[in-house]
């Protein structure tokens, strides 16, 4: 007895610690200084066809003053097995930074009682994530590459009487049993019999499929006759960080979106008109735009104006099924970072057949690819039209950019120093060879031998 006492009391302790953690975080851990920590989203329950598209505030999330290093999500059951895309579709999830004023509750906050924190652009009327993907959230890299990290929680940053807080965002769809899954994903709105937006106003004439026709519970159209039960899924989310120092250099996150219908100053009025961002947009089938070639493409452009410069060390495109690749240029027409989706090809989670599943990213070396202030940027979001159109669809594009700092400084000065030195040794080199010819062609003069190899 007393044997089985010791083994099953660090079992009962283990026990015990873990269930008097928040519901919200697994576990730390830490690894070569950088810290790493699981947390859960609050349950939601999804049967077939119906959606999900809530805003979750004051989540589980990492506190004080810390340098964000990554972040991943995915959906999951309640026992922590993920979910593949043509069961539950993730159209996307994003989260954002916010200032809460303290002994307030979210339910009675008004307007002044909660600040949004946003990113540094471009769009006014949304998009104003820290986070954010979609279907492709597994298998897409989203780390900051030291010494760089995303600053949060700085004290001196946050107003008296205030704390910072997130929320998160999940907009899920479950499409198990669907009568049409493609168009259950974009969201069509004739599939969900919607007339009106989550707000009960009546769509915009035109406005065939996309967000405002899959808010939160409304039902996707099922075969008939299909019948399944409904289920708790969770977004479990991990998050790394390291504790903020002078070491690190901080980056800004600037969300392009190539629906904005941002234009430039008028320098005669000195007005510009706002970064309004439509989010989504659609894209017409071959047939339906006069093509008959089914390779054909949409190609979508906007220009945008850089508010401040940097050198860019991250940049990932964000597109829907139909989607072939998304690209940021400079001014000059050079590429700054070009993003393309990956397909899946089979049937487990992460690697779903027609789905996007990865995003590739960009990762230039320190000081190699710089934005400057006021440059105007191109972005470009290609879609394949085929014989299939497409609603709410997007073309969004996030970069993060840094300061011109000691350390690239370092790098560029390191390579030139470098370069400068193989020139001054290969010029001694060469002037050594120099003279050892002149001199045996003297001697040769001098003593009436002439080299066969001069």
């Amino acid at each position: 007895m007393a044997h089985l006492w010791q083994v099953w009391l660090p079992c009962l302790v283990t026990l015990l610690v873990a269930l008097s953690l928040p519901n919200s975080q697994a576990r730390v851990t830490i690894e070569n200084s950088v810290r790493s920590a699981v947390f859960f989203s609050p349950e939601f329950v999804l049967g077939p066809g119906s959606v999900e598209n809530k805003f979750y505030y004051d989540i589980g999330f990492p506190r004080g003053h810390i340098a964000l290093k990554d972040f991943n999500a995915e959906v999951v059951d309640e026992v922590g097995n993920p979910i593949p895309l043509h069961e539950t579709y993730l159209h996307h999830w994003v989260v954002y930074r916010y200032y809460q004023r303290k002994g307030v509750e979210v339910q009675e906050a008004n307007d002044t009682d909660l600040i949004k924190v946003r990113n540094s652009g471009l769009c006014d009327n949304g998009l104003w994530q820290y986070f954010g993907s979609g279907s492709e959230t597994r298998r897409t890299a989203t780390h900051v590459p030291d010494p760089y990290g995303i600053e949060v929680g700085n004290p001196a940053e946050i107003p008296p009487g205030y704390e910072e807080k997130w929320l998160l965002n999940v907009h899920a769809i479950d499409t198990r049993g669907v009568e049409d899954r493609l168009g259950c994903t974009e969201c069509r709105c004739d599939l969900y019999n919607v007339t009106r937006d989550e707000n009960g106003e009546p769509l915009s004439p035109g406005y065939t499929g996309g967000m405002e026709c899959c808010h939160y519970q409304t039902q996707c159209r099922l075969k008939e006759g299909f019948e399944s039960v409904k289920r708790s899924l969770f977004m479990r989310y991990t998050v790394k960080w390291v504790d903020w120092d002078t070491s690190i250099k901080p980056v800004k996150i600037f969300v392009f979106d190539v629906t904005d219908t941002w234009k430039k100053v008028d320098a005669s009025t000195g007005h510009a008109t706002e970064h309004h961002c439509l989010v989504e947009y659609d894209v017409e089938s071959c047939s339906a735009a006069g093509e008959t070639n089914d390779g054909c493409t949409d190609s979508r452009r906007v220009n945008l104006t850089m508010p401040t410069g940097g050198s860019v060390i991250y940049g990932v495109g964000h597109q829907h099924t139909g989607g072939i690749g998304s690209t940021l240029y400079g001014e000059d027409g050079r590429v700054i970072c070009s993003s393309i989706p990956t397909y899946g090809e089979g049937s487990e989670a992460g690697n779903e057949t027609g789905y996007i599943v990865g995003m590739s990213t960009c990762y230039p070396y320190p000081g190699s690819v710089k934005i400057s202030t006021g440059e105007t940027l191109v972005l470009v979001s290609n879609y394949s039209m085929g014989r299939q159109r497409h609603t709410g669809v997007m073309g969004l594009f996030s970069i993060l950019v840094a300061d011109a700092s000691p350390v690239e400084k370092h790098a560029v000065m390191t390579i030139s120093v470098f370069l400068w030195g193989v020139a001054f040794l290969f010029g001694i080199a060469i002037a050594i060879a120099v003279v050892a010819v002149v001199y045996r062609k003297w001697r040769a003069r001098k003593t009436g031998y002439q080299s066969i190899t001069t």
